[in-house]
């Protein structure tokens, strides 16, 4: 006979077997032994055993989801913080114990000692899992500002360009760019040759540049993407896009010629004419008719055709006679009310004191011109062009005059009442650039519709009263421009990287 001892509480305790070992146990809802149970269910399935963080080298700063990066020491409990936040399935059990394993600094790989407690089959059980963290480099927003020269960390490129040989044109849209505020959204913008450079984060930014672009310039753009890194198992591309935006080579106060078709398509305007404004489309006007026509960027692109003389190019006239023509024959088309028709008698600067004949053309200019002034003007009898179109025009004037121009050109730049606000500091110090931009100011001071696109802002400078030149209004100017010390160091960082 076997002993049993009594049982004080007077209560029979129930034992049974474990149905899959055999073990004598209490009785539970699994009918099984915690060995058992432990190796039939699993608590932390639905917690994964590996994960990503993202560590900005250059600040040593780790990224909290969505954009917020923090700085955290190896095995401070804010790490320790910012790697529980990492696990989806943590908050469906109960956390119990957690702490780092030690690991080699330079392996990229932090390790979490995780205990969490879970039910499995009526049972609370507890289990202990290690979390494998691997470090990934990425930059963050401040950094990317700064190291975006390098070339590693933008996503999106525009890259604008205009072949000519001065850069007035980039000047006007460089103050578009201003207006809009189209340069906030750039980690960088650098000025190279022949245009500018912006530097995108996203490629949706980048998209919205080159849009405005379609919509304030005559320009085409082509796209271009580069493989960076490919993930495999993920099946996932890293590319990097790239915007090239190439404007229309034609610039204000240039002579072009134009093709057979556009001269069509303008109602037959004369083959040689002058560009007046660039805005959305290609305004021209023929000097001898005073016919005008536009053409938007589609239709310049389908039949290109080049400037035959720049301004740089240009001859200095003075005006010798000047006549009025009151009445001229105009046919269908449409015509510049702005202008007036004159026949001008003028001779080159450096013919003056010479027996040298007065040479006679016809002009759009006779509204501004009078005699003793001096003009800008293409000598066509002694220009050698490169121009198959221009060749076979067998009717042309001498001369075609494009633009008057005013003296004391200095007095003019030192006494100007207004300046420009640019992108960034500027440290080129070319002559070529500073010529340039001194002629898109005269521009501005000259074409009341070119200054409505542009903001202009007062200055101290006292105004030479004896210039004799057009001038800009105070009541078109804005206040001076005033920035704070945070928002110059940002744009400078911006535009001069490092």
């Amino acid at each position: 006979m076997e002993y049993i001892e009594p049982n004080p509480s007077g209560a029979v305790t129930q034992k049974i077997l474990c149905c899959e070992c055999g073990t004598l146990i209490s009785p539970n809802p699994a009918n099984m032994c915690i060995a058992c149970i432990r190796t039939r269910a699993d608590v932390s399935e639905n917690i994964p055993k590996q994960a990503m963080l993202h560590f900005c080298r250059f600040c040593e700063r780790y990224l909290q989801p969505p954009n917020t990066w923090m700085p955290c020491a190896l095995e401070s409990r804010e790490l320790l913080a910012l790697c529980l936040k990492k696990l989806k399935g943590l908050n469906k059990v109960r956390l119990i114990d957690a702490s780092f394993i030690w690991t080699e600094p330079h392996s990229k790989r932090l390790k979490v000692n995780i205990t969490i407690q879970g039910e499995a089959f009526g049972t609370i059980l507890q289990q202990s899992f290690v979390v494998e963290y691997i470090i990934h480099y990425q930059m963050c927003d401040v950094c990317c500002k700064q190291k975006g020269s390098d070339g590693e960390c933008w996503r999106a490129l525009v890259q604008i360009r205009q072949r000519t040989i001065h850069k007035k044109t980039l000047f006007y849209i460089e103050q578009l760019i201003l207006r809009h505020n189209m340069h906030k959204s750039a980690m960088n913008i650098r000025e190279t040759e022949g245009g500018l450079n912006f530097y995108y984060q996203a490629k949706n930014n980048a998209r919205k540049m080159v849009d405005f672009l379609l919509s304030v310039i005559p320009c085409q753009y082509k796209t271009s993407e580069e493989l960076v890194s490919h993930d495999i198992q993920s099946n996932i591309f890293n590319y990097k896009y790239t915007y090239f935006v190439e404007i229309a080579p034609i610039c204000k106060d240039e002579v072009v010629c134009l093709t057979t078709g556009n001269s069509r398509y303008l109602n037959h305007m004369s083959q040689v004419v002058i560009c007046s404004r660039i805005s959305d489309n290609v305004h021209l006007i023929d000097p001898l008719t005073l016919k005008i026509g536009q053409l938007n960027a589609q239709q310049f692109f389908r039949e290109p055709f080049q400037a035959i003389c720049h301004q740089k190019q240009l001859r200095e006239f003075m005006v010798m006679n000047i006549e009025p023509i009151r009445e001229s024959g105009k046919q269908f088309g449409s015509y510049s009310h702005k202008h007036t028709l004159a026949d001008v008698w003028v001779l080159p600067v450096n013919s003056l004191g010479t027996d040298e004949d007065e040479i006679h053309t016809r002009t759009h200019l006779g509204n501004v011109l009078a005699c003793g002034d001096y003009v800008l003007g293409f000598d066509v009898s002694h220009a050698v062009v490169n121009n198959s179109v221009f060749d076979k025009i067998k009717q042309l004037p001498d001369i075609i005059l494009v633009k008057k121009i005013y003296p004391d050109k200095v007095k003019r730049n030192k006494g100007r009442n207004f300046k420009l606000r640019r992108i960034g500091a500027r440290t080129e110090s070319m002559t070529t650039d500073n010529a340039d931009y001194n002629d898109f100011l005269e521009d501005l001071e000259e074409d009341p519709e070119l200054r409505k696109n542009v903001n202009m802002y007062k200055t101290q400078v006292q105004v030479e009263e004896d210039v004799e030149a057009p001038r800009v209004g105070l009541e078109e100017l804005l206040e001076d421009l005033v920035l704070d010390d945070k928002e110059e160091a940002e744009e400078e960082a911006m535009t001069d990287g490092c």
